[in-house]
């Protein structure tokens, strides 16, 4: 009996222990809430910016914000002139330090 409840304990720990591991948080360099608070609020200024001059490819472009101020953009856009404008607008935005965009023009365009 003791043996089947120790396999039954080590069945499911094995199947929770991925669940936990995806759960973890990937932020863990955000030092302080406010900090992460701040990024976030510059990811979303920009992606709101994206939105109003691009709203066909801007749902194809991803934005992040580190905790130093720097933005990280990737994706696709239709034209090298949409990559342009879209890095711009993230230079524009208030705290952004830097600008790190592996945008890609799509081929089909």
């Amino acid at each position: 009996m003791r043996y089947k409840l120790a396999t039954t304990c080590f069945v499911i720990g094995s199947v929770l222990a991925p669940v936990a591991a995806y759960a973890a948080d990937s932020d863990t360099d955000r030092s302080h809430p406010a900090t992460y608070v701040k990024d976030s609020a510059i990811t979303t200024k920009i992606k709101t910016k994206l939105a109003a001059e691009h709203p066909g490819s801007a749902k194809h472009i991803r934005v992040d914000t580190d905790k130093n101020g720097v933005v990280w953009m990737s994706g696709t856009a239709n034209s090298q002139a949409e990559v342009d404008k879209a890095v711009a607008i993230a230079r524009d935005t208030e705290g952004v330090k830097s600008v790190n965009s592996h945008i890609k023009v799509r081929k089909d365009s």
